[in-house]
């Protein structure tokens, strides 16, 4: 891990932006399929994402996390409720039907993805999946 932690610190600022980009729609995703797991509170959520990743040492923070959360709460993915922990409050969030429901087809669309060999998706990822970066 400390070897990806000193790439990504090597990549120039347009680059490390380019990366980010991507990881913030598919965070979006990763937040639906951490609650599509179990139950989480934001703060769960954060520090699991904290956890995982090996490119920054912070915590993702909570004008990031929300905002992720109240949107798939408005379009029907989760949704949440407050319950008391010791003196606070804290929302919980479960995923609904129409969540469930989206990440099958976004499996679905996936494995489509997978199994098509001429598309240009497929074939990055198996490069991207194949690459060493000490051999480049």
């Amino acid at each position: 891990m400390e070897e990806e932690v000193q790439i990504f610190k090597s990549l120039s600022a347009y680059e490390r932006k380019l990366i980010k980009g991507l990881m913030k729609g598919f965070s979006n995703i990763l937040i639906l399929w951490l609650i599509n797991k179990k139950r989480m509170h934001g703060y769960e959520i954060m520090t699991e994402l904290n956890n995982s990743n090996p490119y920054e040492n912070k915590m993702p923070s909570t004008s990031k996390i929300y905002p992720v959360l109240h949107d798939l709460e408005k379009n029907g993915l989760i949704e949440g409720s407050w319950e008391h922990q010791g003196k606070r409050k804290v929302k919980y969030y479960v995923i609904t039907e129409e969540g469930k429901n989206f990440i099958l087809r976004f499996k679905r669309l996936a494995e489509h993805a997978k199994n098509d060999h001429a598309n240009l998706w497929t074939e990055f990822q198996e490069y991207m999946g194949s690459i060493n970066i000490m051999d480049e």
